[in-house]
């Protein structure tokens, strides 16, 4: 008898403890839910080592001018979007440098299309639209390790240089072969077997989470635990920005409020100017010589 090929994946396996979760009241369902997602949490713990080694990657991507692509199908590739959508406005990066290629395109975003994460050679042609460089860092993202669309890619990235990290929640997958650094998390079977929008969406969004945002503090994105970089561009984040100015020098709402408009809303050179007792053009300048570092911009010459 012919054998599934999605049968040995730990995605697909059967959770015991769940047999029988469609003959619970809701408070038994939610508490088994709620118990169950801890296993995500372990299985990131797990990885720290590997995440690691994926930040530097980023890192040194970043510091020589590179761009980050997040590769993925269904909801790995919806939380590629996501990851890439949000690096911008929260670390002020250009919309080039993280970018998300979705198996089906954009419209695959809002609607699922079955079959589209079939196509290994659609993966293939969709990273090479990119044009690949050997300081990215393409990262392939599926919950089984199998995607061929996500192979394709990867595939792709290692024939132009690239290089290639891998998040999977199928250990066994092989994904490991593709790559050059591969977090895998064993997060065991979900409450409702394959459905990997639970456990594993959960643990690659804290992957992603700890991947980008440890990068961007590590470029100096952030000054202490505070979003320097930030877009001040919509009325909440100009008052994000303006707590932020007021937190770092003391000066008060109102005085903070007026030395982010001199510094047109650039949160850093908003500080460097009154740090250092500079006009914008000195502030910018400063900051420019220092990588956008604000630390190495306060450092006495």
């Amino acid at each position: 008898m012919t054998r599934s090929k999605w049968e040995r994946l730990r995605t697909e396996a059967v959770n015991p403890a769940t047999r029988d979760i469609d003959t619970l009241p809701i408070n038994e369902i939610v508490q088994l839910m709620t118990l169950d997602v801890r296993d995500a949490f372990d299985a990131v713990q797990r990885e720290k080592e590997s995440i690691s080694r994926g930040v530097q990657m980023l890192v040194d991507a970043l510091q020589s001018n590179g761009r980050i692509v997040l590769v993925g199908a269904g909801t790995s590739g919806r939380l590629g979007v996501l990851e890439a959508a949000e690096m911008p406005p929260t670390f002020g990066v250009e919309p080039r440098t993280l970018v998300a290629i979705m198996a089906g395109g954009p419209s695959a975003v809002h609607r699922a299309k079955e079959g589209v994460e079939d196509d290994r050679a659609a993966g293939d042609r969709a990273l090479g639209r990119l044009r690949p460089r050997k300081n990215d860092v393409v990262i392939g993202v599926s919950a089984s390790g199998v995607t061929p669309f996500v192979r394709g890619a990867l595939s792709r990235a290692r024939g132009a240089g690239t290089h290639v990290m891998g998040i999977t929640c199928s250990p066994d997958s092989g994904m490991r072969e593709l790559v050059d650094e591969v977090v895998e998390l064993n997060v065991g079977p979900e409450v409702i077997a394959g459905s990997t929008r639970l456990k594993a969406g959960t643990a690659t969004k804290i992957v992603l989470n700890l991947l980008t945002t440890s990068a961007m503090i590590r470029i100096g994105k952030t000054y202490g635990n505070l979003m320097v970089d930030v877009q001040a561009n919509s009325e909440k984040l100009r008052d994000r920005g303006t707590r932020i100015v007021n937190a770092v020098t003391d000066l008060g709402h109102d005085a903070s409020l007026k030395l982010l408009r001199r510094a047109k809303w650039n949160v850093k050179t908003a500080i460097v100017m009154h740090k250092r007792r500079l006009t914008y053009g000195e502030a910018k300048t400063r900051l420019r010589a220092a990588g956008g570092s604000i630390r190495r911009a306060l450092e006495e010459d």
